[in-house]
């Protein structure tokens, strides 16, 4: 008789360290009170192999479920599947999570992953694990992948996203018995202890360039504000939270939900963080934005990528936002007293090289006008890093260039694969050794002459330090070579970068 336990793992990431698993968690409600499972987070365990191999090796587990990021979560996720192949043929892998959905065809085709789910596991994880254990056909599930014994991959339709409020609660008592939930509230810029919270599942938008697009195909549902409240507040409650980030691709949707919620957190004291759209937040009326700031709104992430309307066209950013629009953006959020964090995404693929280099150059004169509008706006730059949303117009031309990614899924453990879907190496074939120095030398510059609020380590006088040494190299718009910042934030301040280890 097959084992009917559930082993769910989520593996180490260097982003999500100490923060909830949102996604095994919401995994692991869809699975609570029919099936015994259990949880390992790879973020909290100093071996985390060792805690899987003894599970699996009760004989009690038939299921491994294992939600993978692109990323440091490859270095988990793949050598510990494998194994599991080798030492347990028998129990059934099932894979979910963005790398998942978006290079499933790699991951199926590795011979150790039987399914993956795309998309929400709502419904997908539960009805397969009660197909495989009642020998019924799982052909049509919705949201699956598969592969059949002739070899072909099957992805299986889409179902609509589900009623966020009629999903079951995610199980934070239960997560508590594996790991004390205090130890996924850490502090940060925003509170002592931190919540990590997904309220709502995709994205309205089609961007080129974001992984999200491929899974959601610009679909969006959300929590009520009623939910979300309820929610924050019993952590608060039990575990005394006094702040949260909205990790949701877009959690500002909707100006009435957020309405609702800003009003409901009025009287909980509690720093709040989330990420969303400039042109969507900048029709919020003024009211809403005041009433979100005395709510405990601290920051908000955007993605302004470019102040070149040509590549935010290309980048499909819904035709609306433009270079203008991010300035004045800016300013408008100072206002508030809303810090606004601006990410860019710099190396975009041209026909020439001297096009490429115009670019970044235009974007650095673009970035230091914005801290010359708001000098509070955090700075987030990432080198661009291409993406499976194939028919785009950006994809097509990235593949014309002579970019591919890996052919097997070994591959992506190669260290420069890491680098790349941190956004830190590109590999892409347009962008030289140079230009990737530029960018990362204007970007040392740029820390040191404005230190991120986020890092909440630094001294008033470390920060006076950088300040200064980076004033005259700022101002003259000279980057070459800043070996000195360098040294003073690796040896001296332990710089830390947010676009890497989030908040």
């Amino acid at each position: 008789m097959h084992a009917e336990k559930v082993l769910l793992f989520n593996p180490r990431s260097a982003r999500s360290k100490h923060r909830v698993p949102n996604s095994i968690l919401q995994v692991g409600a869809s699975i609570y009170g029919k099936r015994d499972f259990a949880l390992v987070d790879g973020n909290l365990e100093r071996d985390p192999w060792a805690v899987l191999e003894a599970y699996l090796r009760s004989g009690d587990f038939g299921y491994f479920g294992c939600t993978v990021m692109p990323g440091p979560q490859l270095l988990q996720a793949i050598p510990f599947t494998k194994r599991i192949r080798e030492l347990f043929p028998e129990v059934v892998t099932i894979w979910g999570g963005y790398f998942a959905s978006n290079q499933y065809q790699v991951v199926l085709e590795s011979g150790y992953v039987d399914f993956v789910v795309y998309g929400p596991g709502d419904n997908a994880f539960p009805t397969l694990l009660e197909a495989l254990s009642g020998g019924k056909p799982y052909e049509f599930i919705p949201n699956l992948i598969w592969k059949t014994a002739e070899g072909a991959v099957v992805k299986n339709s889409k179902e609509i996203l589900p009623d966020q409020d009629a999903l079951p609660p995610l199980p934070y008592d239960f997560l508590d018995r594996f790991y004390p939930m205090q130890r996924y509230l850490p502090p940060t810029f925003l509170g002592r202890r931190t919540l990590a919270y997904h309220s709502s599942m995709g994205c309205p938008f089609k961007c080129s360039f974001c992984a999200v697009v491929p899974i959601y195909e610009a679909r969006w549902r959300g929590k009520s504000a009623e939910s979300i409240y309820r929610d924050v507040r019993y952590v608060k409650e039990k575990w005394g939270a006094d702040s949260v980030e909205f990790h949701d691709n877009n959690f500002f949707v909707s100006e009435k939900r957020i309405r609702e919620f800003a009003g409901l957190m009025l009287q909980e004291n509690m720093a709040w963080w989330g990420e969303g759209r400039i042109d969507t937040i900048d029709q919020f009326s003024d009211d809403t934005l005041a009433l979100m700031r005395r709510s405990g709104c601290r920051m908000i992430f955007f993605g302004a990528e470019t102040g070149n309307d040509a590549l935010l066209q290309q980048m499909d950013k819904g035709g609306k936002q433009t270079g203008e629009q991010i300035r004045r953006f800016a300013a408008r959020m100072k206002q508030f007293d809303i810090i606004p964090e601006y990410s860019f995404v710099l190396g975009m693929p041209a026909d020439t090289p001297g096009q490429v280099w115009a670019q970044i150059e235009e974007d650095i004169a673009f970035i230091q006008s914005i801290k010359a509008i708001n000098p509070d706006t955090e700075i987030i730059i990432y080198v661009y890093s291409p993406v499976p949303t194939e028919g785009s117009e950006l994809y097509e031309r990235i593949t014309r260039a002579g970019f591919s990614f890996p052919k097997t899924l070994d591959d992506w453990l190669l260290p420069q694969w890491e680098s790349f879907d941190l956004r830190r190496n590109p590999l892409t074939p347009w962008l030289t050794p140079a230009m990737v120095r530029r960018i990362r030398n204007f970007e040392t510059v740029l820390n040191a002459r404005f230190p991120t609020v986020s890092d909440t380590k630094l001294t008033k006088l470390q920060r006076r330090v950088m300040h200064a040494l980076a004033a005259v190299r700022y101002r003259t718009g000279f980057f070459y070579l800043p070996y000195e910042i360098k040294a003073l934030q690796k040896f001296w301040l332990r710089y830390r970068q947010p676009e890497i280890e989030g908040m």
